[in-house]
């Protein structure tokens, strides 16, 4: 258990930090999920919305270090290659 003050509030803040991170990746996963099911449904409009939805995910992922960079590139690049052949 932490002794002073700092060491507290530091707990408490990196426990509300981790708590943001999950809920960012996760939402990250699921809009993946539901792109892909749009993917094989071919529906143009949901890919759409599905992708800029995906895109503001993952850059807000990378910026806070959720996910690395060239991962966050390389979901964007390879969804929205599948995109275009719809």
């Amino acid at each position: 258990m932490a002794n002073h003050k700092s060491a507290e509030k530091r707990i408490r803040s990196s426990r509300k930090r981790a708590q943001t991170n999950k809920r960012i990746l996760s939402a990250l996963r699921k809009c993946e999920k539901r792109l892909k099911k749009d993917l094989n449904d071919k529906n143009a409009k949901a890919i759409e919305e599905g992708l800029k939805k995906l895109f503001k995910l993952s850059d807000k992922a990378k910026n806070r270090g959720i996910i690395k960079k060239n991962g966050a590139s390389r979901k964007k690049s390879r969804f929205s290659l599948k995109a275009a052949k719809i």
